[in-house]
């Protein structure tokens, strides 16, 4: 019987290779052995006597755990073979179906030749299908050979041509679903079938192709009639090819390959009469050359990894981006035509002069982001490089995060005139990096005022207490807005908690008291874009308090800081950089005031303070490479106010509420910061108002509390909120 097998149909002219595979394919012979005909069912088991099948007319034959030699089925007729194995060492083909459906279960097939065959009669032209489920196929040339509509299905299954393909299609339809394919010489091979039209398609779902010495898979029609194959590859498919090649498009074949949501390796090429139209979708990658594409889309967060030059036909994006190598590598894409919304990933080299670059020669339209490849050093050299050209269209460009980061400042990327953009560092601004940097250095002032916040709330737990002996905690959160006037613009929020005791001295004609404490706090700091900052304070110190009987009061307080900084950077390209840093620092706050009582226990509280800190200066890296190094940061700050408020007295306890309002100045005016030798200056120098309130009150014979609120503002920094409580026991 005639059969139509896909080598029938290969010319004479091919290699030798092909040649030898040729007469194995072109006839199946089945030498007579059991026969099934006339709608007859045959069952089949262990115990059966080895043998070969011919099942025809409408026949079927169910092998339950059987070993056999050789099966064909033909004329409709149907195999069901479960946990059986069909060893036809001496035939060509071990499951032979001509216009008949098998379904093969946990079983082992193997043809000295093909392991599998899923064709028809020429004259009938009904085509057969297989359904394979936990089994291995093996074949001496071909895994299995499915011609035009003939129809696979794999489940994991292994299908393996041991000298030559481990699947053969011509123009039928092919699943393979958790499966694996290997050929020793290409994975899959996709050729044509003259006598149909339809185009062969391949759904790989979670299986992995392999071409041991070529490529995973090629789709050749040998000369005869051009042929077009439907290629999906998806949900985590992977192609390997022994050449590095994961598609082969040959003669004038056109292959329309989908990657979904797979990560390909591998390079596609295409013949010159040939066509390659590749698809990349749901976070589909592909890492290789592209050869000869007709054209690409990339979309849905795909992404075309390139490992070289290359020259494409149409390209089209629709949310998927194009990574132009390692950020060492330079590359060139030239397009015919782009269209649609997608995002380059690109690198430049200033002191080289080197960048990667994308050209269109033909049209080119939407609205497009580039990324370029951050860096900690800064630029040298030119001052601008081309990255983009296009030949005509209305197409714009810009980067994606805003200006690249290079070193100690970003920049931009212009357009000049209507068809070139260059990278150009003659308009720059400070990078995330440098602000991180500026604004950990500019913090620490601030932390040491903010853990300082005021002398009142103690003064007022002082006198209810008229001086005995005692212990304090205190709990307090400040939030502080910095201007870009002052060097750099971020957000610094604070919280911490302190604790002290202290004993009235029986010296001088007043009553003095000292005391020491400690504390602990902790600032975020939010410099925008993703970057932010931490900043650990641990603090201890000492302090005194004098009380006159005329109402004069002086307090002094002396505070140690260390300090552990870091910065966590977002760059422009989506990656980060940390870096850290601890240093220390040592200030004192002097305050005078008056409590002047007046009528109907009212009182007002006139005062002066003059605080001072000085940080000490440190050096350290980012690990991208950007360099800091910040001198000594110092602070002098001086304020005037008063205090109003009332005494009440409430069931013999005392409730005191108040109100202040002070005039504050920063006489410190240069704290320079260099990064990567480029000179900043830290400056909140200027002044400011500030507002408070607060209620002190004595909740029992012993215990006092108190709460606080604070704010200020000014024109390089304010407070919008500040708050502390706190509670006194003496003893």
């Amino acid at each position: 019987m005639k059969t139509k097998q896909v080598f029938a149909l290969l010319p004479l002219s091919v290699s030798l290779k092909w040649m030898t595979l040729m007469p194995l394919l072109l006839v199946s012979t089945h030498s007579l052995g059991r026969i099934v005909d006339n709608g007859e069912p045959a069952v089949i088991d262990g115990s059966t006597a080895l043998d070969n099948y011919l099942v025809r007319n409408s026949s079927s034959l169910t092998a339950n755990g059987a070993s056999t030699t050789q099966i064909r089925a033909e004329t409709g007729s149907s195999l069901t073979l479960t946990g059986t194995t069909v060893s036809a060492s001496a035939s060509t083909i071990g499951v032979d179906l001509v216009d008949s459906s098998a379904t093969i279960t946990g079983s082992n097939v193997t043809g000295r030749s093909t392991g599998l065959s899923v064709g028809s009669n020429i004259t009938v032209g009904q085509g057969s299908k297989a359904t394979v489920t936990s089994s291995n196929v093996t074949g001496g040339a071909v895994g299995a050979v499915v011609s035009g509509l003939s129809q696979l299905d794999l489940n994991q299954t292994t299908l393996v041509g041991t000298s030559g393909f481990g699947l053969q299609l011509a123009n039928g339809q092919v699943s393979a679903n958790g499966s694996t394919i290997q050929g020793g010489i290409n994975g899959v091979l996709l050729t044509t079938d003259q006598t149909v039209s339809q185009p062969g398609r391949l759904t790989l779902n979670g299986t992995t192709v392999r071409g041991q010495s070529g490529a995973a898979i090629v789709v050749n029609n040998f000369s005869f009639a051009a042929t077009t194959a439907e290629i999906l590859v998806g949900n985590k498919s992977t192609l390997i090819g022994g050449n590095g090649k994961a598609l082969e498009v040959k003669g004038s074949s056109t292959a329309n390959m989908v990657v979904d949501n797979s990560d390909v390796v591998g390079d596609v090429s295409a013949d010159a009469g040939a066509t390659a139209n590749i698809t990349l979708q749901n976070q589909a990658t592909l890492t290789g050359r592209l050869e000869n594409v007709a054209s690409l889309a990339v979309n849905s967060q795909a992404r075309w990894n390139m490992v070289g030059n290359a020259s494409i036909g149409n390209l089209s994006m629709n949310g998927g981006s194009i990574q132009f190598g390692s950020p060492t590598e330079f590359y060139k894409l030239s397009v015919a035509n782009l269209s649609g919304n997608g995002t380059f990933l690109m690198d430049a080299d200033f002191s080289t002069g080197q960048v990667d670059t994308l050209e269109v020669t033909g049209n080119a339209t939407g609205n497009h982001k580039v990324v370029m490849g951050s860096s900690g050093a800064d630029p040298t050299g030119l001052s601008s490089i081309p990255v983009i050209h296009i030949a005509s269209g209305d197409a714009q460009f810009s980067l994606l995060n805003g200006p690249v980061d290079l070193g100690a400042f970003s920049y931009d990327l212009i357009q000049q005139g209507n068809n070139d953009w260059y990278l150009n560092t003659a308009s720059r601004v400070i990078s995330p990096g440098t602000q991180s940097v500026l604004a950990l250095f500019n913090t620490a002032p601030t932390v040491w005022y903010g853990e300082l916040s005021t002398l009142r709330s103690r003064m007022g737990e002082v006198r209810m207490d008229e001086g005995k002996s005692g212990g304090w905690v205190r709990a307090y959160g400040n939030k502080y807005n910095v201007s870009a006037s002052s060097g750099v613009a971020y957000q610094q929020t604070q919280q911490g908690l302190s604790f002290g005791a202290d004993a009235p001295l029986p010296i001088g004609d007043g009553r003095w008291l000292a005391g020491v404490f400690g504390g602990y706090s902790k600032s975020d700091l939010d410099i925008g874009r993703g970057t932010n900052g931490t900043v650990d304070s641990y603090s201890i110190g000492a302090y005194t308090t004098w009380l006159h009987e005329g109402g004069y009061y002086f307090d002094g307080v002396l505070k140690f800081n260390h300090f552990e900084n870091e910065s966590d950077v977002q760059l422009s390209d989506g990656k980060k950089t940390k870096g850290n840093y601890d240093n220390n620092g040592i200030g004192a706050s002097l305050e005078f005031g008056q409590h002047i009582a007046l009528t109907d226990n009212y009182f007002i509280e006139p005062f002066s303070q003059l605080s001072g800190v000085i940080i000490q200066g440190q050096d350290y890296d980012l690990d991208n490479g950007l360099s800091a190094d910040g001198d000594r940061t110092r602070s002098l700050l001086g304020k005037v106010g008063a205090t109003a408020g009332r005494n009440f007295n409430v069931d013999g306890k005392v409730v005191q509420p108040y109100v202040r309002a002070a005039y504050v100045h920063e006489f410190a005016k240069n704290n320079e910061v260099k990064v990567n030798d480029n000179a900043f200056n830290n400056d909140l120098s200027g002044s400011r108002g500030e507002l408070g309130a607060g209620l002190a009150m004595s909740l029992a014979e012993k215990w006092h509390a108190h709460v606080d609120l604070d704010y200020s503002n000014g024109d390089k920094i304010e407070q919008p909120w500040g708050v502390n409580f706190g509670v006194r026991y003496s003893w």
